[in-house]
């Protein structure tokens, strides 16, 4: 029999992708197919959650950039 899963397709750089295989890899509870090297269809009710722990991954991977207006006071 047939199982059809409602799915979400998501269009990211390979960067944000590779993330979101790996965070996909420890349980496999996101992805439901990889297309190509930019489009990924995940799991309809998982796409926030997805979100939620991309956002954490690239909060721990960049650097928070500090708003310093005078920072190019010192190129000349």
């Amino acid at each position: 029999m047939v199982r059809a899963i409602k799915g979400t397709l998501v269009e990211c750089d390979p960067s944000i992708k590779s993330i979101i295989i790996s965070i996909d890899s420890e349980n496999n509870e996101y992805i439901i197919e990889d297309l190509d090297e930019t489009h990924l269809v995940i799991k309809d009710n998982m796409v926030a959650r997805l979100k939620t722990e991309l956002d954490k991954r690239l909060k721990e991977n960049v650097p928070d950039v500090e708003d310093e207006s005078d920072s190019d006071q010192d190129v000349k």
